[in-house]
């Protein structure tokens, strides 16, 4: 069975050969150097600042020289290159190929998206790592909106990142599978203009419709290009509704803003024979049942740091465990903090219970940040080896 067969499997509520795997993000240099390979975003930084100088501290003319570097074939194979190795060698099923929220200008210290997100390349100092880091958005007002350049579904670098993921995984025989990925409506809104001015923007009702409209007609429009270039297995969007507290709008937002839309996408992936996985970090508890009826297949992470004690998988499994698919949830922080011993009852309280029957991809419960211990990783990534074969039989 590939990788691609074992998701699908497991999001119909199938039991596979064994239980999948996924990971958001691995930004951890020393799990990289154990599994022999080079983070994904090792040198971002110094390419940059050549870049820059090279055209003489000019945004314009940078932004001309890397566009053309970065929306590049090799470029996408690249990307897909570094990252679905170290992913393959892990033994991690799924890995996204994200399509969107592709640069539109370079700067000295970093990008700004298609979307107005500001994002900066910024060394963490205690673990000597570069990320990437949203510091912004780049929007002050609906105008400035209105101004700025729309997202194109055509623009020629999402399928070449595409692309270059299917014939990776053609080329490793099925050892890993790429699902395409959509930044959503939510996240792309917000960001692009930061909390503090999106807020401004909701007691605007006329404006901040378009801006969701705009949004949802472009996701839409991806979730039939993956369609037309010949997906025929996962499509995941990628939003944020929440975080640890609560939602980030009312409910009553998201029912006239979000869901809509979210709904539309959902019945062209199905219209198309795609699954559909929606990411949302926070606490969602109170749009759990619309997410569920918009036709949302499965949900990744369940981060299990909320400050909702009914926020948790094991609840949710059993009040929704028939209706959705569960992908998650071993904490970062737990990771972090906590000894091998921990994170291997853990994960294995996860298959014991969540697994069978199919319905769970496990994953960590967000992403794997730098200050994760490679030792816990390891024992998360053990105890599914050793206990995540079906039939499932754990004492």
């Amino acid at each position: 069975m590939d990788a691609q067969e074992r998701i699908v499997k497991a999001i119909n509520h199938e039991e596979p050969d064994r239980v999948p795997s996924f990971e958001d993000t691995i930004d951890n240099y020393r799990i990289c150097e154990y599994y022999g390979e080079k983070y994904f975003l090792d040198n971002v930084e110094r390419i940059n600042k050549i870049f820059y100088y090279l055209s003489f501290g000019s945004t314009k003319l940078m932004t001309k020289l890397m566009r053309k570097f970065a929306d590049g074939k090799l470029a996408a194979q690249r990307l897909v290159n570094r990252v679905g190795n170290l992913y393959r060698k892990i033994g991690i099923d799924l890995n996204h190929a994200v399509l969107t929220t592709f640069p539109i200008e370079f700067n000295k210290t970093g990008i700004v998206s298609e979307c107005g997100h500001i994002f900066q390349y910024k060394r963490n100092p205690t673990y000597g790592i570069t990320m990437t880091y949203y510091v912004g958005g780049i929007f002050e007002n609906f105008e400035d909106y209105e101004n700025f350049p729309k997202p194109d579904p055509d623009r020629p670098v999402r399928e070449k990142v595409f692309k270059a993921a299917k014939q990776y995984d053609v080329e490793h025989k099925g050892e890993i599978y790429h699902a395409p990925a959509i930044p959503g409506v939510m996240e792309s809104t917000w960001e692009g203009f930061g909390m503090e001015n999106f807020s401004k923007l909701l007691i605007r009702p006329k404006e901040i419709k378009k801006i969701f409209d705009d949004r949802g007609k472009f996701v839409v429009e991806m979730a039939k290009r993956v369609i037309e270039w010949g997906e025929n297995g996962v499509i995941m969007i990628l939003d944020d509704y929440g975080y640890k507290a609560g939602l980030l709008m009312s409910p009553k937002n998201y029912k006239t803003y979000v869901f809509p839309w979210l709904e539309r996408f959902c019945k062209t992936a199905h219209k198309g024979g795609l699954k559909v996985i929606l990411h949302t970090c926070g606490d969602v508890s109170k749009i759990f049942e619309d997410i569920i009826k918009c036709g949302v297949d499965a949900i990744q992470p369940i981060e299990p740091t909320t400050a909702n004690p009914e926020y948790d998988i094991f609840k949710l499994n059993e009040k929704y465990g028939d209706k959705i698919t569960f992908v998650g949830n071993v904490s970062p922080q737990d990771l972090a903090d906590k000894d091998p011993e921990f994170i291997k009852a853990y994960t294995k309280k996860l298959i014991k219970e969540i697994a069978p029957g199919g319905g769970y991809i496990l994953s960590s419960g967000h992403s794997i940040n730098p200050a994760v211990k490679l030792e816990n990783f390891l024992a998360m990534r053990k105890t599914l080896e050793k206990y995540g074969v079906y039939p499932i039989n754990i004492d």
